[in-house]
């Protein structure tokens, strides 16, 4: 996402834990574009505001955000411990709320902006196992939704992208033979990819997309329809 914004000549702030934000962000200046690494535990809202703050500070203004940051902590419910709930609620769900509010005030001050949030196809269909997160995801849609109504009127959309299987590290962990099983119920019969997300994102930050508010946007292809 990342670097399809830094590809579009967007300037791009990545945050992130330590020091991960400062490969991608080595990439997108190598490729000609702008970008700044920022450490921000999203979980720490004084994190969040110094983040809000250098941003604005580094170039005036706001106008995506991107709630990307998600963890799981998968048990059965019965099983499931209060901390592996807490801290995937707070990581999850509690942050997109301090991220989004964050933002609110330079965004209603331009009269615009775009808050974009990746959900999951698991908050839409539940997935056994994973209770905490589903939670989050499907809290994420009607956060997203109450937030769209409250903001309409300024010109800032807020919209969800909930993909379903995509290939990355956490699902190559799987081993061969759990993807293959998750792809049986794939109608389209692969694992998506990071650019299928990057593209429905960079697709809601665009002017093309500027009468399109409160909606869940599935990439999913085809796992729940």
């Amino acid at each position: 996402m990342a670097l399809r914004f830094g590809a579009a000549g967007a300037a791009v702030v990545a945050a992130a834990r330590a020091d991960h934000a400062d490969a991608v962000v080595a990439e997108i200046r190598e490729a000609g574009g702008t970008a700044i690494p920022l450490s921000v535990d999203v979980t720490v809202g004084d994190q969040v505001a110094d983040m809000v703050r250098a941003a604005l500070d580094e170039y005036g203004r706001i106008d995506v955000l991107v709630n990307n940051a998600g963890i799981v902590r998968d048990q059965l419910a019965m099983r499931m411990s209060q901390s592996d709930w807490d801290i995937v609620i707070a990581t999850n769900l509690t942050a997109v709320f301090t991220c989004s509010r964050a933002v609110l005030r330079p965004m209603l001050k331009q009269r615009g902006g775009r808050i974009i949030s990746v959900g999951s196809v698991v908050g839409q269909m539940g997935n056994a196992g994973q209770a905490n997160y589903a939670a989050t995801k499907a809290g994420m849609i009607g956060f997203s939704k109450t937030l769209a109504r409250e903001v309409a009127s300024r010109g800032i959309t807020v919209n969800v992208v909930a993909p379903g299987m995509i290939d990355t590290d956490m699902t190559a962990d799987l081993g061969e033979s759990a993807q293959a099983a998750m792809v049986s119920h794939i109608p389209l019969g692969r694992l998506g990819s990071p650019d299928d997300v990057a593209g429905a994102i960079g697709f809601l930050a665009s002017d093309e997309a500027a009468y399109i508010t409160g909606h869940v946007l599935s990439v999913n292809g085809g796992m729940y329809m």
